[in-house]
């Protein structure tokens, strides 16, 4: 039996990792490492799969906004920055034995024609369920379909 394909929202302030270097990564796929937060963590290790869609939101910046969409091509595995010293995300708590933290990798497929800012999304009663504007601090966060589809229309996508 396949589960039905399930939605994300990923942060990431561009300083660090933009949507565009994604788009710049061999075969425009890169793993989704240090998240340090055991919330998103449990849905990187037992929610996230292969095939599901993914928004691209630059957080931290003037106008936080989705500005594109990838998708999941590896399920939850662990993330092998946290038993690098060297890393940034390093945990001295994390072994081979016990990881603690798990990362997906996922692929660019393609940015919205338009940003969907913070702000406009507030302006939509149909997104205000979602976890992002409930001021959820989580990295990776579900989404509905519906709220999916809705922003992909707002972003002139869909």
């Amino acid at each position: 039996m396949t589960r039905d394909r399930r939605f994300w929202l990923f942060k990431s302030e561009p300083s660090c990792f933009s949507f565009d270097d994604l788009k710049a990564c061999p075969d425009s796929t890169e793993h989704w490492d240090g998240v340090r937060n055991f919330q998103a963590r449990n849905l990187l290790r037992d929610e996230i799969k292969p095939g599901d869609g993914v928004l691209f939101y630059h957080s931290s910046i003037a106008e936080p906004a989705v500005v594109g969409i990838a998708e999941v091509v590896r399920g939850g595995y662990p993330d092998w920055t946290a038993l690098d010293p060297g890393a940034e995300h390093f945990d001295h708590r994390a072994s081979s034995d016990n990881p603690i933290w798990f990362m997906v990798d996922v692929r660019y497929v393609r940015p919205l024609k338009t940003p969907v800012t913070l702000n406009e999304m507030k302006m939509h009663s149909e997104l205000s369920g979602m976890v992002l504007l409930k001021r959820s601090r989580l990295s990776v966060q579900p989404v509905t379909r519906q709220e999916w589809e809705h922003i992909l229309r707002l972003g002139g996508v869909h």
